[in-house]
């Protein structure tokens, strides 16, 4: 896997990012082999941000984002696109880890009301997201920015609608394209029992992981890496209003809702993909 970053560098970014962050620091967990130690630091501090929405802080219990992007191997000199951010849960990490050295994007469905939210959630505090872009495109006909000009695509939860909607395969080209030679997509989806089809499961908001792994290999990627982190052996994957059954939409309202927040929220697969370093 290419190495994004020199020690110079990084002892930069904690320098700099040391005195963007204002929150207490909690004990850093041991990171994975994809993450060096002062990015994870780093990492660590910005998922401690005073800044986040408590509501979103609520929920990393279950969606475990300090695990998460060090397996991805965020770094904070890197160019990180988010698809899809929506009300911006990563974002509130991502774009104040990335502000000192890196560049965060929001990339967001051109002319939706996300577009006017997230303009909204960067000029509330320009000191967190003072640096980061919206960039607009159409998933129809996807187009993420210059070829080649990305460290790192990152989607969360989106897949099963592109899916859905029959272009997932366009989405995952365009992940490849805008990609430099050894940069990484990392995927978190909700996930399907094995075995199952696509096409039996699509309209329950869970995919089967090979299929996921395919529409990135068939776009041009390698396999880099799996992780059970976002694992939920609670949930069986099958719930009468499909995975927005369970936290946090609770589809059903109040029926056997303590039983869908007993489960908590979804059973998920979170990959990690490379673009071949001889690619272009």
């Amino acid at each position: 896997m290419k190495k994004f970053v020199i020690a110079s560098v990084i002892g930069l970014a904690v320098s700099v990012g040391a005195q963007a962050f204002q929150a207490d620091q909690p004990a850093a967990p041991t990171a994975p082999a994809s993450a060096g130690a002062a990015s994870a630091a780093l990492i660590d501090k910005a998922v401690a941000g005073t800044w986040r929405t408590p509501a979103f802080v609520a929920r990393d219990k279950y969606r475990h984002p300090a695990e998460t992007l060090k397996f991805f191997g965020v770094r904070p000199d890197m160019t990180v696109i988010e698809i899809y951010p929506s009300g911006g849960w990563y974002t509130e990490i991502l774009a104040p880890y990335l502000n000192p050295n890196g560049h965060y994007v929001a990339a967001i469905e051109k002319g939706s009301k996300g577009v006017t939210a997230m303009k909204n959630k960067f000029a509330d505090k320009p000191a967190q997201y003072k640096l980061a872009e919206i960039r607009e495109f159409d998933h129809k006909a996807p187009d993420l920015g210059k070829p080649g000009s990305a460290d790192m695509v990152l989607t969360f939860r989106n897949v099963h609608n592109w899916a859905a909607d029959g272009t997932a395969e366009a989405m995952f080209k365009a992940f490849f394209a805008v990609l430099k030679p050894g940069g990484v997509l990392g995927v978190e989806d909700h996930r399907a029992d094995k075995g199952k089809k696509v096409d039996d499961v699509v309209n329950s908001g869970y995919l089967p992981t090979d299929y996921v792994i395919k529409l990135a290999t068939d776009a041009g990627f390698r396999l880099d890496g799996q992780s059970e982190v976002n694992a939920n052996p609670k949930d069986n994957h099958d719930h009468p209003k499909g995975v927005w059954t369970l936290p946090p939409v609770l589809e059903l309202g109040e029926t056997d809702k303590a039983k869908y927040q007993a489960i908590g929220e979804s059973d998920r697969m979170t990959l990690r993909f490379v673009k071949p370093a001889s690619a272009k």
